[in-house]
Order: C-alpha cells, then structure tokens, then sequence
C-alpha cells in the first residue's frame, strides 16, 4: 500500500522469520512484475513488425524499501526528523513483557517513544496498532508516549466486539490534538459473522480467559502433554526463544514436533 501511494518505507523486526517473508513477497511482486512486462512485449510483436519501436525497454524497479533486523525496545537507530509518519501493526505489546532479568518493560517503552519522537519529523504523526492483553498494559503505553512529549490518545474500534476489537496509539506533536473517535456500529458485528464463516480466529486478550501457565515475566507459555511430552507449539516457542538469545538453533522443518513412531 505505501508503495502504490509512492512513499518509501523503512519495516524493522526483531523475528527473522518475519523478515524472510517479507522478502518472499517482495520477490513475488518483483517477479510478478517480470512476467506483466513479458506478456507486454508478447503483444506488440504484431504492432512492432508495421512500425519499429525506438523507445527503451521497461525497467522493472526495485522496491523503494528496505528490511531491518532490530529490537524497537532497544530505540529506533536513525537521524533525527528522518521519517514523515510511522506505522506498527501489532508489535507494540510485546514490549510489555520481558525475556530477560536485564529487560523492564517501562524502561523498553520509554526508550523506544523516545527515539520515535526523535526520527520523526515535526508535524508528523503515527498509528500504532496493538492488542494490550490487561487494561494496565494500554495505560502503561500510553503513558510513557506522554511523557517523552507526544500527544493523542487511544483509539478502539468495535468496543464491544471479542473478535474485532482493535486497539490504535494514535500519538502528534501538536499539543491541541485530538485523537479520532473509534469505529462502532454493526461493521464489527458483520466482521464476526465473516470471521465465522471463514475460520478466521483472531487470539483472545482476556488473561481470565487465557489458557496456560504464566512464568516469571507474566507471558502465557504454551502446554506441555500431560504425558510429560512436548507439545508442537511448545517446541517452536523454545527454539524462538534460543533464537532471540542468539544461540545456535536448528531451523524449523516438517518434521519439527512431529510424533516419532513407537519402538517394539
């Protein structure tokens, strides 16, 4: 979308995985693109054999983006006023947890609303999307937004939809600005029903709802069976958590989880 608008655009993350798929859609868009310009060249060899055609051939560009692999908790690593906006779709509630003695969710916040009020340019403003799993978590958020300078507030749309309920930190420098109301109606209905329909689950932020143990830093972490084996979702969560680490983690496969034949 930021693309077709013409902006050139700058994504971090701190999974890798997310960034390698990232780099799969690029690459199909680029090649997609290939195959359009060959179909038109395909077309006009009728045209070109009645008249010559002197005009240079299409060049496909590259993407006007580029990929990053950070830790927003850590501060954003750019000039001051380099950015026009900002936008984050759900990545801004995990900087209230910590995977590490060493990592405070308050001081992660701040450092990062800091640095976001430094790269971005005066008069620019962003949207941060984000599912705050207590009310506690969105207060924290937006408070430490707050106290670096920024102004705005918090947007929900659908209120009193489970599943299409969305948080936005919608954060200006303008003192006097007021944030947009939320989206509310039956559009939040129709999108259950639709959600219904197509299987599409969105995750349930209730903590009295959640199923699952919580360790030390409060984060559900998924079951073990009961037979004291481990789950497949168990053994992802433990090799992403190597990884974060940067320790030295086999890459994920088919047959990663998968339930070995008994022995005789």
């Amino acid at each position: 979308v930021l693309e077709e608008h013409g902006h050139v655009w700058v994504g971090c993350d701190v999974s890798r995985d997310m960034l390698n798929m990232a780099n799969e859609r690029i690459e199909e868009k680029r090649e997609a693109a290939n195959n359009d310009s060959d179909s038109d060249e395909n077309d006009s060899e009728d045209d070109a054999s009645m008249q010559q055609n002197d005009g240079p051939k299409r060049k496909i560009e590259p993407s006007p983006g580029d990929l990053l692999h950070h830790d927003m908790g850590t501060g954003l690593p750019f000039r001051p006023a380099t950015f026009d906006a900002c936008i984050s779709i759900s990545a801004l509630q995990w900087l209230c947890y910590s995977n590490s003695k060493d990592q405070l969710p308050k001081r992660r916040l701040m450092r990062f609303f800091s640095s976001l009020y430094k790269v971005l340019r005066r008069g620019a403003r962003a949207v941060l999307q984000f599912y705050p799993e207590t009310s506690e978590h969105a207060i924290l958020i937006s408070e430490c937004a707050a106290k670096v300078g920024f102004a705005g507030g918090i947007v929900v749309d659908y209120p009193n939809s489970t599943k299409a309920k969305k948080h936005y930190l919608v954060l200006s420098f303008e003192r006097a600005y007021k944030a947009p109301q939320g989206l509310t109606g039956m559009e939040g209905a129709l999108l259950n029903d639709e959600r219904a329909a197509t299987g599409v689950r969105v995750a349930d932020r209730d903590p009295n709802k959640a199923s699952g143990k919580r360790n030390q830093n409060g984060k559900i972490a998924p079951r073990k069976k009961k037979g004291g084996g481990k789950t497949k979702e168990w053994i992802l969560h433990k090799k992403e958590t190597q990884r974060k680490k940067g320790k030295d983690t086999r890459t994920d496969t088919k047959y990663t989880g998968r339930k070995r034949p008994t022995r005789f």
